[in-house]
């Protein structure tokens, strides 16, 4: 029997980059409480712990296989700067647990890793590989990643299609508290979670690709 691969998921969200993962074990941190609730539901095998998980890596991390982190992008996307100047948002600094993390795994991690956001409105600190709207930094070569498919409107007929476009869908996915559309918005995409996996272990799981 093949060994599994030990994964932590870091700010797992629903699960949008682990849907297609196969032949892993899986820990799952977020730190949203209903969040939480649905990854677990989608996902009942992997073990889901509520907590923050930037500080849950920083005592973790060396017991994995591979880790996938997707800090929170909001005081780095574009969009951020957009609202500033366009509707009085308040200006706020960027989260620099981002570059925590990137400087903390590429120092001191012995595992594969890959670290996920969005496009940042500045020039990034430290050198991504780039696909579709997303930055990565791993510790492997990251190539060709298909460019996420999002629909704006926020009718309901076009929230199911980015469900769809996901592969997140659960017939009872609107029993769930909680803004959807930006539950769905902030995943990534299963078949790129799946295709950097296989780039990570050199290897493909899964014949969709």
């Amino acid at each position: 029997m093949t060994k599994k691969i030990k994964v932590l998921n870091l700010y797992a969200g629903i699960g949008g980059n682990r849907k297609l993962w196969e032949n892993v074990k899986v820990t799952a941190v977020e730190n949203n409480p209903e969040i939480a609730k649905i990854y677990q539901d989608f996902f009942p095998e992997d073990k889901v712990i509520v907590a923050d998980a930037h500080q849950f890596l920083l005592e973790h991390y060396k017991e994995f296989d591979f880790i996938w982190s997707s800090p929170p992008c909001p005081t780095h996307s574009r969009i951020n700067t957009l609202l500033i100047n366009g509707k009085g948002v308040k200006a706020r600094f960027p989260d620099m647990k981002l570059y925590e993390e990137i400087l903390f795994l590429k120092h001191f991690s012995k595992c594969k890793w890959v670290i996920e956001n969005v496009k940042s409105y500045y020039e990034p600190l430290i050198k991504p590989f780039i696909g579709g709207r997303h930055y990565y930094w791993s510790n492997f070569d990251i190539n060709n990643i298909d460019k996420d498919v999002i629909v704006r409107n926020n009718k309901g007929q076009n929230l199911n299609k980015k469900m769809e476009d996901r592969s997140i869908i659960v017939k009872d996915f609107y029993n769930y508290k909680g803004d959807k559309r930006t539950i769905i918005n902030n995943c990534v995409s299963p078949k790129t979670g799946l295709k950097i996996l296989n780039f990570a272990f050199q290897k493909q799981q899964h014949t969709l690709l």
